[in-house]
């Protein structure tokens, strides 16, 4: 069942069978680049990043942050009507953990997160406390476009018609290094907003996919997990991540990347790859 309709990567169906859960169906616009029937990870991260706010927003008692998200995607998601759930696993007035998981329709687990968030307590800390981070490049007025990029660009998906990206650094037609502005150009769900966090993990899924370094043609280098850390959320709607992909000779890898927005440095990202040759 998939649906291009709403502008948006999921449209909301109704609450779920267990106490705070969501049905939702993704649209074609949530399409990932290695399956036309399943997701890419950037809008699972999304979904999962919403879940969370929605829980953490009714359990602290002041304001928070969002600081680290681990999600394991077990499971190829289906461009079906999954569900999604959020629950506080450690409670706490400074620091609390949420679980959340996507299953189908058949309750089985597709995605499992755990999302950490630390109450915000404003303070100026000494001179010289934090390291000067370096401005990033300015984003380009115009989105660069993915020609040469080896992944299908015809049909509708999330890297083509969802998202628009701005290279400073490096190319996706050349392996290697990229820095790459992203934005969410559509929202998560229909008729919200995008918040600073679903930003973040709308553009840090595509680590491996910008910096790769093994042709498409004849390798799978698809991550299983994704970490996000954060010091502070990105301020307006360009997130930039300037990536690498490292490969050992077992069949794994890593892609890395140092996240931005205009104004410096605002977190780390790092996939964990499955290698395999076609």
């Amino acid at each position: 069942m998939v649906t291009t309709m709403p502008n948006a990567l999921f449209q909301s169906v109704g609450p779920g069978s267990t106490d705070g859960s969501e049905i939702v169906l993704p649209t074609a616009f949530a399409r990932g680049p290695w399956s036309p029937d399943a997701l890419h990870g950037g809008p699972v991260a999304t979904l999962v990043a919403r879940a969370a706010e929605g829980v953490f927003t009714g359990t602290f008692p002041d304001a928070y942050q969002v600081t680290r998200l681990t999600l394991d995607l077990e499971r190829p998601v289906p461009l079906e009507p999954i569900t999604v759930a959020a629950r506080i696993v450690r409670p706490g007035r400074k620091v609390q953990v949420a679980e959340v998981t996507v299953t189908d329709s058949g309750d089985r687990r597709l995605a499992r997160a755990s999302v950490l968030a630390i109450r915000r307590d404003p303070m100026n800390p000494p001179v010289g406390a934090s390291p000067n981070d370096e401005v990033p490049p300015t984003p380009p007025e115009r989105p660069s476009g993915l020609d040469g990029w080896e992944f299908p660009s015809s049909a509708v998906a999330y890297h083509n018609a969802a998202t628009e990206h701005r290279l400073v650094r490096g190319s996706l037609a050349s392996p290697g290094p990229v820095a790459d502005w992203i934005r969410l150009v559509v929202p998560v769900v229909a008729s919200e907003s995008p918040t600073p966090l679903q930003r973040v993990a709308a553009a840090a899924d595509f680590l491996n996919g910008v910096s790769w370094v093994l042709s498409g043609a004849g390798w799978l280098f698809i991550n299983p997990d994704l970490t996000i850390t954060l010091h502070r959320l990105p301020v307006g709607e360009q997130v930039m991540v300037d990536a690498v992909t490292r490969i050992g000779d077992g069949g794994t890898g890593t892609a890395e990347a140092d996240l931005y927005d205009t104004a410096g440095r605002i977190g780390r990202a790092v996939q964990t790859l499955l290698i395999e040759a076609r």
